[in-house]
């Protein structure tokens, strides 16, 4: 069976790559086909993260385990996709490069039968280029506090005056 995935870019613009892929390949597999596609390196370290339908954060599979005798993780070259990848889990999360944070929607568009004569994994189709650098994350505060200016009122605050 071969997996048909578009994976994007978070990012304003639209950056994305639609990719076939045998679904007997692991997540390393996706790994290297998802740098090689976008035109990275490929030595960064990278982990793949299971999702909701909402692409809430989940699971962590990265690419080695960098714990430290902790619960061994679930590893990429360990992980096939059609065993995290279905249709009723259809995405992923994957970032690239920690330090850069690179982060991509990884969705699993179909699953269709081998074509004889073509090679997989195979580059369907690309649209956009990949920036210099990858697009700054927003993140949404759920406090009112205001961390630039923390102690703007003491009257608020619950403590005796006279505490010394």
């Amino acid at each position: 069976m071969i997996f048909k995935i578009r994976i994007i870019l978070d990012a304003e613009e639209d950056i994305f790559r639609d990719i076939e892929i045998e679904g007997d390949n692991t997540l390393e597999d996706l790994h290297n086909t998802i740098t090689q596609s976008f035109g990275f390196l490929g030595n960064e370290m990278a982990s793949f993260y299971t999702c909701d339908d909402r692409w809430n954060q989940e699971d962590e599979i990265p690419l080695f385990d960098m714990g430290e005798g902790e619960a061994p993780l679930r590893l990429m070259k360990d992980t096939f996709l059609k065993d995290i990848l279905t249709e009723e889990n259809p995405k992923l999360i994957y970032v690239y490069d920690f330090l850069s944070m690179w982060t991509f929607f990884v969705e699993l568009a179909d699953i269709t039968a081998k074509e004889d004569g073509r090679s997989y994994p195979n580059l369907l189709f690309t649209f956009g280029e990949l920036p210099d650098a990858p697009p700054e994350k927003k993140f949404e505060s759920e406090s009112d506090f205001d961390f630039d200016n923390p102690l703007e009122s003491y009257e608020d605050l619950d403590f005796d005056e006279n505490w010394n």
